[in-house]
């Protein structure tokens, strides 16, 4: 029944027979045929198709929730029986906002060397598929933003609040001041994150509020390529400080404040809200909140 249940989850997620067969490293046909007896056992239709994948049911969404709550109580049997024997192993696996990223590598460092039989997968992603990736049992913990937009029930623990720094070559007007206005960025060259990224969304509130329009002629999903297009010249782009310093630190670069009211916005681990978590889970978050203090 789990493994039936994990090709249900796989065509839900896809969208698609071929492709989650693919991920599930079976073949088409065996998928097909699980998800039949899957539907032959709970006596209903999960899915519409015909000669192609024509959307969940509303049996499928029902059954959908249910699915994701067995498989994951699966999982954390199977982690929490393995940590019984061998004690933790096993690997995490978090999405992380790309401005985020120090702190997932810190956090990993930490944890890793208090639980070296622990591996890690750290994903770059925005903060909406984070939430989605953890709903769909893709990751089991995720970095991003805390009070700026919804996140449903999750367990969460604040890691730090976002302070903005502009980052321009040493030459720039601006380099030499000891903070900068966001209304001082009209008419700027401008390089930002993409829209679908929460951090670029807060840029875009800021700008707004100080009169600015916010348009930026280069726009990329990669703090590293926002930087490496300051460094070609006459760009500017804004970071939170910590990513910025961390990829300025030996360049031709000129880190400035900006000037804000208040902290801003917090950022923190977020993980399923399950009780208990998983033991490899649950020290996660234990180190999560040990490095903060």
């Amino acid at each position: 029944m789990i493994d039936k249940l994990e090709m249900f989850l796989a065509v839900a997620k896809e969208g698609h027979f071929g492709r989650a067969a693919q991920t599930l490293g079976i073949t088409q046909p065996s998928l097909s045929a699980g998800i039949k007896q899957l539907e032959e056992s709970l006596g209903v239709l999960l899915i519409f198709r015909g000669s192609r994948y024509g959307g969940l049911t509303p049996e499928g969404q029902s059954a959908l929730v249910w699915a994701r709550r067995i498989v994951g109580d699966a999982r954390q049997l199977r982690d929490e029986m393995r940590a019984v024997r061998h004690g933790l192993s096993g690997r995490l696996r978090i999405a992380v906002v790309p401005t985020a990223l120090t702190w997932a590598a810190r956090l990993a460092a930490r944890y890793g060397a208090a639980h070296p039989n622990v591996g890690f997968s750290i994903l770059s992603r925005s903060s909406a598929q984070i939430l989605q990736m953890i709903e769909d049992l893709e990751v089991d913990a995720g970095i991003s933003y805390l009070d700026n937009e919804p996140l449903g029930k999750v367990s969460a623990v604040p890691l730090y609040d976002e302070a903005y720094a502009l980052v321009a070559p040493q030459d720039h007007p601006l380099a030499g001041r000891d903070r900068v206005a966001w209304s001082a960025l009209d008419g700027q060259r401008l390089c930002l994150l993409t829209p679908d990224m929460q951090n670029r969304r807060i840029i875009n509130r800021r700008l707004t509020d100080a009169g600015v329009t916010p348009l930026a002629m280069v726009e990329s999903n990669s703090t590293v390529v926002l930087v490496s297009q300051v460094l070609a010249g006459g760009w500017l782009t804004i970071l939170p400080q910590d990513i910025a310093g961390f990829l300025a630190q030996g360049k031709p670069l000129s880190l400035v404040p900006m000037e804000g009211e208040g902290p801003g916005h917090a950022v923190g681990l977020i993980a399923p809200w399950r009780e208990p978590h998983t033991p490899v889970l649950e020290a996660l978050l234990t180190e999560a909140r040990r490095m903060v203090r």
